[in-house]
């Protein structure tokens, strides 16, 4: 059965105002939505303990295969979208409002969902869109900076209206207009004239209780962005481990009431890299345990040449060497880093290791009971932030009998994912560029 997800608006009489291009905060410091992980108890779709792990992992793999065919330097301004995210919220569009469920995704930018009239769409549970019943929707035109900001897109000289496409590492697709539209979260919050894909041609694994992509990345054509300074570039979220029996959904948070501040909060750079989309962050290394595990930045500089200029080139390109992502579940680390971490592992375990049932990570453990085992604490380094793990960003139980460390080998580039986030305050200020981490239980945030 679906459940119902409550959207908490702060103040309740806060109402959000755009003109053309920016968006205007007026009477508020911020405001609060819901976020349903799509494997969790409240999701419209629903699986035993071990279907929901075993999916969301598989899904890694997936988001990791494309994000790193995307990522190609010959194509810095490709639109980089994920195979299946991992969060569902709820927003309204249009004018009457339509509620839907889509997928919060940090890791893309464009905002879309199906549209009728739709020649070929996934199942979903909501009522698909019909711009023709909405008096805000209005199509961009083709010569408009919105258009030109996405690089898959075409024009219809018929009626001079942008027509996007987005192609998936699994085959999946969304085709349809560029449009603007009016955006709603919960009754008192409308955002008028975000850009928007209206899908009339849409395939793939986006999952039943999902509409489309809510883009929550770094580009151009980003929700964020778009508000711009009405949320003074701030938002922040706190995961819920959605593997347990928790009916608390987790938080996402706009504006500068956001900000995260405290005891035990660490920060650390944003790192500017192409594509624009992904926030890049600096890993130096891992502790296991008392074991510290250092990433030679500068590795790369012996092979290749003495001289000042290139290895300062050299270093420059070191720098935001991981994203952070929301997702996807595993966490990516650089090959070499992840090698030293399952041998430090494996030093410092006293369970008896065996192979994973699901076939999907490396390093598992025999585990029967249902309390978590003594496992070693792991710490993150990145640049100027530790950031102390729990046994439960760090480890994941695939079966009843089984523990596995959460980390895979990077094939690519490396991937900071949800399990490693969950229980912090996750912050972002992109004024200050800067990402923040506060250890929370954020099922009483």
């Amino acid at each position: 059965m679906a459940r119902t997800m409550k959207l908490h608006i702060i103040p309740l009489a806060l109402i959000l105002v755009m003109s053309m291009p920016r968006f205007h905060m007026t009477d508020a410091a911020g405001f609060s939505i819901d976020l349903i992980h799509r494997d969790s108890i409240q999701s419209p779709s629903l699986y035993s303990a071990s279907e929901r792990i075993k999916n969301a992992l598989q899904r890694s793999y997936d988001r990791a295969k494309n994000l790193a065919r995307n990522n190609s330097t010959q194509q810095p301004s490709t639109e980089i979208i994920p195979d299946r995210g991992e969060y569902l919220m709820k927003f309204s569009l249009g004018t009457p409002p339509v509620e839907t469920l889509a997928i919060a995704d940090t890791g893309s930018d464009l905002t879309w969902i199906q549209c009728k009239p739709c020649i070929k769409c996934f199942k979903q549970k909501s009522p698909i869109f019909d711009p023709k019943r909405s008096s805000t929707y209005k199509p961009v035109s083709c010569n408009t900076n919105a258009c030109n900001a996405l690089q898959r897109t075409s024009c219809d000289s018929s009626n001079d209206t942008c027509r996007y496409e987005i192609m998936y590492g699994d085959r999946s697709y969304s085709k349809g207009d560029l449009a603007t539209e009016t955006l709603t979260l919960g009754s008192n919050v409308s955002i008028r004239n975000v850009t928007i894909g209206c899908g009339h041609l849409d395939q793939g694994t986006f999952g039943a209780g999902s509409s489309g992509i809510v883009g929550l990345g770094g580009g151009k054509v980003s929700l964020i962005t778009q508000m711009g300074s009405s949320i003074q570039g701030k938002f922040s979220y706190c995961l819920v481990p959605f593997l347990g029996e928790s009916s608390k959904p987790s938080k996402m948070n706009f504006g500068e009431n956001v900000v995260v501040s405290g005891d035990g909060v660490v920060s650390t750079p944003i790192v500017a890299k192409t594509p624009s989309t992904f926030y890049f962050l600096t890993l130096e290394g891992m502790t296991v345990g008392e074991q510290r595990l250092d990433i030679d930045l500068s590795s790369s500089s012996s092979s290749l040449s003495d001289d000042d200029d290139d290895d300062d080139d050299i270093k420059a390109s070191q720098e935001g060497n991981i994203i952070i992502d929301s997702g996807t579940t595993l966490t990516f680390l650089p090959i070499e880093l992840y090698y030293q971490v399952i041998t430090a592992v494996r030093s410092q375990m006293v369970l008896r290791e065996i192979s994973d049932p699901q076939g999907l990570l490396n390093l598992c453990y025999l585990s029967t009971g249902d309390a978590m085992p003594q496992v070693p604490e792991i710490i993150a380094h990145f640049r100027g932030a530790d950031v102390k793990l729990k046994s439960i960003n760090t480890f994941v139980k695939t079966s009843q009998m089984s523990l596995c460390l959460a980390f895979a080998p990077a094939t690519s580039f490396a991937i900071y994912g949800n399990l490693a986030q969950m229980n912090f305050l996750v912050g972002y200020d992109l004024e200050k560029r800067t990402v923040s981490f506060k250890p929370t239980i954020c099922s009483k945030a």
